[in-house]
C-alpha cells in the first residue's frame, strides 16, 4: 500500500522534557537529553477512509507531562503532499517561549520527493533554555568566569539575519511586481540564471513570492527572538535597493539587509532592535560584523560616514547613555568585566577578516556530510587561526548551490519546499555533535568562535554556550 514518510530531528536539552510525535497507528515518544533521529510512516492502510488518504502527523511537547504545545500537518499517503494544519508555513512556525523553555521546529514538505532534495518530509524540533541571558548566567558579575578574556566566548549566530519575512518583499513585489524581481535575481546570481534558461515558457514572475521564501529566506523568527533564543553574533550586510527598483518608490529609500539583490530588514532596524535588547538586558554583549559579500554594486554600498550616521543615530535614540560601541581590538583584548565596565556591550566590526570554515563545494550538500569533512581540514591551520580575526564555523547547508535542487526548488517554489529548511535537520544532527566534541580542542583558545546557522534553534545555542562554559574554565 502506498505511504509517505516523515523524517524527524529532535533535540533536547533540558531535564523532564518529553517529545511524542505521531502518525496513524504510530507513536515514538522521547525523553533522554540529546540528539536524536527517526522515521515515522503516514501509511495509507491505516487510515479508514476509502476516498480521503491523508494522515495526520503530530508532535507534542510535555514539560512534567503538561503540555506546551501540539503541532501538526495532514501527509497524504498517495500523493506525498502535506497541507493543512499548523505547520503549513514557514512564518507559521515561530519559537515557542513558554516559562523558562523555548521550542524551535520547523518543516520542510517534500511533495513526491525530487532527486537530489529528500523523499520524507523533515521536521525538526529543539527544546532548550530559554538564552535571553546567557552570557549573564554564565559569567555573572563578580565571578571568576567574568574576569576572563572575552574572546572565549563560542558566539551563536543566526546566518542571513535580516532575511527573517518576507515584509520588505512583499512590499516591492506589490509595487513592481514578480516580473521584475524576477529579472533581479537572474540579473544578479549566475546560477539561477541559468536555472530560469531552463524554465523557459515557465511563468516565473506568478511565484515570485515563493521563490524569494524558497532561495532566500534563512530565518523564521524576529529579532527579539532570535536574540532571547540566543543568538549573540550577526552578520549585516546594509546596502541600497537595486537600481532597477530605487526609483520607483516600491520602499523607503534607506539601507536593507541584502540578500544578493533581495532586501530585508532595514538597518536602523536592526540596530534599534539590538540595542533596545542590551538595555533591557545589561550584562549581555553583541558582535555585529558588517560585510558586502555576495551584494552586487547595482546595490550601492554605504559610505564610512553613511555607517557612522546609522550607527550615531541608534545610538542617540535607544542607548539611553548605557552602551558604548567597541571594536575588534575590543573583542580581542578584553575581559567581559572590562566590557561590562566600559559599557561596551556592542561591538561593531567591519570587513574583519575572518577564518571561515564555508566554501561554495563544501556547504553545496543535502546530507551535510561535506561541511563535517571540511571542519578539521579548515581548523587544522592553527597558523590561519591566529592571523584571522575570530574563526567562524557555518553550520549551514548552501543547497542552492546544487543546480539540480535550485531547479525543483524555483519549479516547486512555496512556503513550505524551501531548500534551505530541506538541509536543516539531518545537517544540524551531523555539524552540532561535531562542533559540541570537538571545537574546544582545535580552536585557538586566544580567538572568539563563532557558531552560525540557518534557522536559529536552542540545540545551536546549546552547543554553543556548552562550549563557552568549557573554555572558560580553562
Amino acid at each position: 500500500m502506498p505511504s509517505k514518510g516523515v523524517q524527524v530531528f529532535t533535540y533536547i536539552g533540558v531535564p523532564d522534557i518529553s517529545i511524542e510525535l505521531s502518525v496513524p497507528k504510530q507513536i515514538i515518544t522521547r525523553r533522554d537529553q540529546g540528539f536524536w533521529s527517526g522515521s515515522l510512516e503516514v501509511e495509507a492502510r491505516h487510515i479508514s477512509s476509502f476516498f480521503n488518504k491523508k494522515g495526520r502527523f503530530t508532535f507534542k511537547v510535555f514539560h512534567r507531562e503538561h503540555q506546551i504545545t501540539e503541532q501538526w500537518i495532514d501527509v497524504n499517503a498517495i500523493t506525498g503532499n502535506a497541507s493543512g494544519g499548523t505547520m503549513e508555513s514557514i512564518a507559521e512556525t515561530p519559537s515557542i517561549f513558554h516559562d523558562n523553555l523555548v521550542i524551535s521546529y520547523g518543516l520542510y514538505e517534500a511533495g513526491p520527493g525530487h532527486e537530489p532534495l529528500p523523499n520524507q518530509h523533515q521536521c525538526y524540533v529543539t527544546v532548550t533554555k530559554n538564552c535571553t541571558n546567557w552570557i549573564t548566567n554564565l559569567a555573572p558579575p563578580g565571578s571568576d568566569f567574568e574576569n576572563k578574556p572575552f574572546h572565549r566566548l563560542v558566539l551563536p549566530s543566526a546566518h542571513d539575519v535580516g532575511m527573517n519575512s518576507m515584509e520588505s518583499s512583499a512590499a516591492l513585489l506589490r509595487k513592481v511586481g514578480g516580473a521584475v524581481v524576477s529579472t533581479m535575481l537572474t540579473r544578479t546570481n549566475d546560477k539561477i540564471c541559468r536555472v530560469v534558461d531552463k524554465l523557459s515558457g515557465y511563468p516565473i514572475e506568478l511565484i515570485a513570492p515563493s521563490i524569494i521564501y524558497s532561495l532566500s529566506i534563512t530565518q523564521k523568527d524576529s529579532l527579539d527572538s532570535m536574540l532571547r533564543i540566543g543568538a549573540r553574533y550577526f552578520e549585516f550586510r546594509p546596502a541600497r535597493l537595486h537600481t532597477s527598483i530605487r526609483s520607483r518608490d516600491a520602499l523607503p529609500d534607506k539601507l536593507y539587509f541584502m540578500h544578493s539583490a533581495i532586501p530585508g530588514m532595514g538597518y536602523d532596524t536592526f540596530l534599534a532592535g539590538i540595542i533596545k535588547f542590551l538595555r533591557a538586558n545589561r550584562d549581555e554583549i553583541i558582535v555585529v560584523q558588517l560585510r558586502w559579500d555576495g551584494v552586487p554594486s547595482d546595490c550601492a554600498h554605504p559610505s564610512s560616514e553613511e555607517k557612522k550616521q546609522y550607527l550615531d543615530n541608534a545610538i542617540r535614540d535607544h542607548a539611553g547613555g548605557e552602551i558604548s560601541v567597541g571594536n575588534l581590538d575590543d573583542m580581542k583584548h578584553r575581559t567581559i568585566a572590562e566590557l561590562r565596565r566600559d559599557k561596551k556591550r556592542l561591538i561593531m566590526l567591519d570587513s574583519v577578516d575572518t577564518l571561515s570554515t564555508y566554501t561554495d563545494d563544501g556547504n553545496a550538500t543535502i546530507d551535510g556530510q561535506s561541511i563535517v569533512d571540511a571542519f578539521p581540514r579548515v581548523l587544522e591551520d592553527r597558523g590561519a587561526q591566529r592571523r584571522a580575526g575570530f574563526v567562524l564555523i557555518q553550520c549551514q547547508a548552501t543547497a542552492t548551490n546544487i543546480q539540480k535542487a535550485l531547479l525543483h526548488s524555483i519549479k516547486d517554489a512555496g512556503v513550505t519546499t524551501s531548500v534551505l529548511l530541506a538541509t536543516k535537520g539531518v545537517c544540524d544532527h551531523k555539524t552540532l555533535p561535531w562542533c559540541r566534541d570537538n571545537v574546544v580542542d582545535r580552536c585557538e583558545l586566544g580567538k572568539t568562535v563563532v557558531l552560525m546557522n540557518d534557522w536559529l534553534d536552542g540545540a545551536t545555542v546549546d552547543v554553543a554556550v556548552g562550549l563557552s562554559r568549557r573554555r572558560l574554565a580553562k
